[in-house]
């Protein structure tokens, strides 16, 4: 067996161990300490991780109890009377109550289109968020979307476009299949075949 005192230090295991089956045991129990030793205390520490997934989980299900709800009127009122955060909290709410609770505009949301952006012949992935700009529809007298191109890796930024909806393409895609593509980087690909097939379509209109 090795001896507790010799197991943190490789040199002095070198000296005092020549049988290959002890060696052998030791690089093991070695090669256990340092695993346990980058995932728990280490760069690879999954500590925090793990924290962090409970932690919204608790979140998650104080705020959907009575006590969380009554909880978070409070926090809204203090954060209302708060000089900087009462300028912002109220355009932030504005967008979680878009997405959240409007059953009418979480279904023009659930959209994912393709559209060329930056530049013809160059294509995207966008989510529908409207239907343009009041004034640009009825000076155009055309059907227009509001679309937002998120940004890869991070699709909580993107740019913001007004599109014809002609100039568009309906992807077979829900918006967590979408949101995966692009935080992948292309990597994960669901319903990639439905942009290869219409691709050909969108280039014979444009060329009638």
């Amino acid at each position: 067996e090795i001896k507790p005192e010799l197991e943190d230090n490789d040199q002095e295991l070198a000296i005092h161990i020549k049988r290959p089956d002890i060696q052998r045991k030791a690089r093991i129990a070695q090669l256990k300490k340092n695993l346990a030793k980058t995932w728990i205390d280490g760069p690879g520490s999954i500590t925090g991780f793990l924290v962090a997934v409970i932690g919204v989980c608790v979140i998650g299900a104080l705020l959907a109890s009575y006590v969380g709800r009554s909880l978070w009127r409070t926090i809204e009122k203090f954060i209302m009377n708060t000089p900087f955060l009462r300028n912002v909290f109220p355009y932030v709410k504005q967008v979680t109550d878009f997405l959240l609770t409007n059953e009418e505009q979480k279904k023009l949301f659930s959209r994912v289109v393709a559209v060329e952006y930056p530049r013809k012949g160059i294509w995207s992935v966008g989510l529908v968020t409207g239907s343009g700009l009041e004034k640009v529809v009825n000076t155009v007298k055309r059907e227009f979307l509001t679309v937002i191109i998120p940004t890869s890796p991070t699709p909580f930024t993107g740019f913001v476009i007004t599109v014809q909806k002609k100039q568009t393409i309906d992807l077979d895609m829900t918006i967590e299949e979408a949101l995966r593509f692009i935080v992948s980087g292309g990597v994960i690909t669901p319903g990639s075949e439905h942009v290869v097939k219409a691709l050909p379509k969108a280039g014979e209109d444009e060329g009638r």
